[in-house]
């Protein structure tokens, strides 16, 4: 009988859930019709969801690799911005054909997905992200609605002088290097993938922060996918604040590279995260390490511009001797044995350094390593066993540099042992002016 009763209580549960109370009560039959009929005030109206948006966009081809994560960082917010139109969603353009990336594997470094050297789950907690692969699943095809080319003003800054933010539709100020086939379909480069076309092409001139792409972007068009290309003539939206510093502290290196990186602390340099007080939070929006916390590894990183760079900007950086020296002072005063150094000098300029300055350590890897890092990965690799160094010194006016000194900020590393950089050999301390500490803003 129990049993009985019990079975009677779970059916009228049930019978009440799912047709409701006042059909069972007998209530009133012209307000039960109401609730259940469409557009009667009080219905619950469940809205439809918007088709998602897609914003990619790629970088003039002779931009390096660390200026090209600058640029991820400003379309990254402006993503941000669009996400309180719409549901946009940013394509990560494919890695490849970069000046810097010249070793043996150099034709295998095309379609090289971000995952390879970032952490997309670190990055998608900023914004959604997708890699173009995904992209091409999602929407069936690598077609994409429309390219926005970027360019500058004809009568614009760099002629009058004058910094007025617009973007407006121009005819091209140079012939475009993207053409209509027999279909109509735009192609030209789109990072080795041959069935990539765009279906309706314009040139854009901006001069402009990312975030007045805004505007355009929801009011100009309905286009479901729009590329923008050359988006390193968008500006930061507010550089240094809150917004740059998460997009940056978001952009976390791959845990393969990571872990590479670490190996190689460990086992060369005695450096642990434990023992260096560089332990990591697994998200990045709660890691907000006080400055000064991060104690680094017991030795000196060095990164060394040379070649092209050398030559270009011969006032800003030294000769090999001029290094060796400010190197082993360094050293001294800082009461360290090894050196961690990353450069791009050749083998022979190397060797000469290694001559002058006792305890240099290098990451060299394997041709198997390289093959499956690649050149990006073995550069990560030098900025993360850089980032963890108890103290930094970088070369003036280089991205990598740049990079390293960020990193070192965001671990909670001091300003002095952060921010410093090698001195051409004829300037005086004066002349050789450190580079500008920026605190994270959270």
């Amino acid at each position: 009988m129990a049993a009985d009763r019990c079975r009677r209580v779970v059916c009228l549960a049930l019978f009440l859930i799912f047709f409701g109370f006042p059909a069972f009560i007998g209530g009133n039959d012209d307000i039960d019709q109401q609730i259940f009929q469409p557009g009667i005030q009080g219905t619950l109206n469940v809205g439809v969801a918007k088709p998602r948006r897609y914003l990619l966009y790629d970088i003039n081809p002779g931009e390096g690799f660390n200026l090209r994560r600058d640029v991820y960082m400003r379309v990254a917010n402006l993503v941000k911005k669009l996400q309180d139109h719409g549901s946009w969603v940013l394509v990560l353009p494919p890695w490849g054909r970069l000046y810097h990336w010249k070793s043996s594997t150099e034709k295998q470094q095309t379609k090289i997905p971000w995952s390879a050297f970032f952490d997309l789950e670190s990055l998608n907690r900023h914004i959604p992200v997708i890699e173009f692969e995904d992209y091409i699943k999602e929407t069936g095809s690598a077609e994409m609605d429309e390219m926005w080319y970027l360019q500058s003003y004809k009568d614009g800054f760099f002629k009058t002088g004058k910094w007025e933010e617009k973007v407006d539709e121009r005819d091209c100020n140079d012939p475009p290097v993207y053409h209509p086939d027999q279909s109509g379909h735009y192609r030209g480069w789109f990072w080795g993938y041959d069935e990539a076309y765009v279906l309706k092409f314009k040139c854009v001139s901006a001069q402009a922060n990312a975030g007045l792409m805004v505007k355009p972007l929801t009011e100009n068009t309905t286009a479901r996918s729009v590329m923008i290309n050359r988006a390193e003539v968008l500006l930061h939206d507010a550089y240094g604040q809150t917004d740059y510093w998460a997009a940056r502290r978001s952009m976390r290196f791959s845990k393969e590279l990571r872990f590479v990186g670490n190996e190689f602390r460990r086992k060369h340099l005695n450096s642990t995260d434990k023992d260096d007080k560089t332990i990591m939070w697994e998200d990045w929006r709660t890691f907000k390490p006080a400055v000064g916390t991060a104690k680094g590894g017991p030795y000196l990183a060095v990164h060394l511009r040379r070649g092209d760079f050398a030559r270009s900007h011969s006032k800003n950086v030294p000769s090999l001797q001029g290094a060796a020296k400010q190197i082993r002072q360094i050293k001294k005063e800082q009461k360290l044995k090894k050196v961690y150094l990353a450069t791009d000098a050749n083998d022979q300029e190397v060797k000469e350094l290694q001559k002058m300055v006792k305890g240099i350590v290098r990451f060299k890897p394997s041709k198997e390593e390289l093959n499956k890092m690649k050149d990006g990965g073995i550069a990560i690799i030098d900025q993360w066993i850089c980032s963890h160094a108890r103290y930094f010194v970088g070369t003036a006016l280089s991205t990598f540099s740049f990079r390293i000194h960020e990193e070192r900020t965001i671990l909670g590393f001091e300003p002095k042992t952060t921010y410093n950089r090698l001195c051409a050999d004829n300037q005086s301390a004066e002349e050789c002016e450190q580079p500008s500490a920026w605190p994270v803003v959270y």
